[in-house]
């Protein structure tokens, strides 16, 4: 909720960090942006077949009444636009698309251009431009396309509901779809079917995945049945909604750093954007996106999206950091959208056995709560197993079942890497540990 008073925005001043220039190894590629290490195999290219789309069946409309006048009453639930509980969502059907990838078609156009500036000394765990990580492909599933219709239904249990959170989806709405299933939060048809249950994600909606834009409809339309039915449906903004935020704002507008000139055309094709998704972008998905939330509290949990302590450049109350985070968007500036990201792009703050967990304590001293609950970092990451800094990706990721605890059991990873043969995460909190 917004407040009604103008704050005191404690933003410092900075530079904007300067974007990585990493070179791809191969032959004839110029360097590239991206958000995580290289990874090729054998110059094959990652690709999703076409699937049947998923789509929950409709309401039954109403059978028409006679007018005493002798004509036919319309029943208002017939014409979206004369119901104040409709809500028009558009939903596409998944076609079958390729998985993005790092290498880019040889007749494809260039996505970015580069200039090599002074070379800086960035923090470690700072990642928004290195190339994507691999993309395992899977089913993909499309949204349906019918009218939000929503019917209140009076709760009798007293009090709010069980907690859930969800790792990052990236475009993977089948994986989603399945794992809401299998909580009871959604039935056979795609309906919220939990009651007063409280439900939030952890951002990062879209890229990489096959269905970014199903995933947001998705979300919305069970925002609007939950809170009819009790309880609620909410989200984090993510650094990959800053960063289709941005790709569709400015495009090849160029960010100048200090290690060269970016677009954010350039980065969001790299870190996985699905032409698909931008085709069907539109102003009601910026404008929802646009409108999330950094940081909550929610029953002593500090729900983040990134593992990183740049939320404290933003404010000393959880307050603060939404509405500056709002306030600063909303200003339409590439170069401080642009901030923005890089800075919500960083990871691993908390992973070190030594330094991480005081970083988790100098979030929770200001934020309040016990432990930080947050997404963005592939767990198969921070456990070492695949894709680290160094390059080393000579060991595959083993399975994941579940959220990583860490930091002297501080935090709580929850993204359980859709993305490279890992798992979907739906949790409900608190954790039985």
């Amino acid at each position: 909720m917004r407040t009604e008073t103008l704050r005191d925005f404690r933003v410092p001043v900075t530079e904007p960090a300067a974007p990585y220039a990493v070179s791809t190894g191969l032959p004839h590629e110029a360097p590239v942006y991206g958000e995580y290490p290289a990874y090729y195999e054998d110059g094959a290219r990652a690709a999703v077949p076409p699937q049947p789309g998923y789509a929950p069946q409709p309401p039954a409309a109403p059978v028409p009444q006679p007018d005493p006048h002798g004509e036919q009453h319309r029943d208002p639930r017939h014409d979206p636009r004369q119901d104040p509980r409709h809500e028009e969502h558009p939903h596409g059907r998944t076609q079958g698309h390729p998985h993005p990838h790092a290498h880019a078609d040889a007749d494809a156009e260039p996505v970015h251009s580069m200039t090599k500036g002074p070379e800086e000394d960035e923090p470690e765990g700072y990642t928004p431009t290195y190339r994507d990580l691999p993309v395992i492909g899977r089913t993909p599933l499309g949204g349906p396309g019918d009218t939000v219709q929503v019917q209140y239904v009076p709760q009798d249990t007293a009090g709010p509901g069980p907690l859930y959170v969800v790792g990052d989806v990236h475009g993977y709405l089948d994986e989603l779809v399945t794992e809401l299933r299998a909580q009871g939060l959604i039935d056979a048809e795609g309906r919220w079917s939990a009651g007063n249950a409280r439900l939030w994600f952890l951002g990062d909606f879209t890229d990489r995945g096959p269905d970014g834009i199903g995933v947001i409809d998705l979300v919305m339309r069970l925002s609007a049945e939950a809170a009819a039915a009790g309880g609620y449906c909410k989200a984090l903004m993510g650094n990959h909604e800053l960063l289709l935020i941005g790709a569709k704002r400015f495009g090849d507008t160029p960010v100048v750093s200090g290690a060269g000139t970016a677009t954010f055309q350039a980065a969001w094709l790299l870190n996985g954007g699905q032409r698909t998704d931008m085709e069907r972008l539109q102003d009601v998905h910026i404008q929802w996106m646009s409108r999330l939330d950094a940081a909550v509290l929610e029953e002593d949990h500090l729900l983040l999206h990134s593992d990183t302590t740049a939320y404290l450049d933003y404010g000393d109350s959880i307050e603060d950091v939404n509405d500056t985070i709002h306030e600063l968007l909303n200003r339409g500036d590439v170069d401080i959208t642009w901030d923005l990201f890089r800075k919500f792009t960083k990871r691993f703050a908390f992973r070190d056995e030594e330094t991480g967990p005081q970083a988790v304590r100098e979030l929770l001293d200001t934020y309040g709560g016990s432990r930080v609950v947050h997404g963005h970092s592939p767990i198969p990451y921070l456990l070492g197993e695949v894709g680290t800094e160094d390059g080393d990706e000579s060991r595959g990721p083993e399975a994941v079942d579940g959220p990583h605890v860490y930091a002297d059991g501080l935090a709580i990873a929850m993204d359980g890497g859709v993305t490279m043969a890992g798992k979907l995460l739906v949790v409900r909190l608190p954790l039985s540990d």
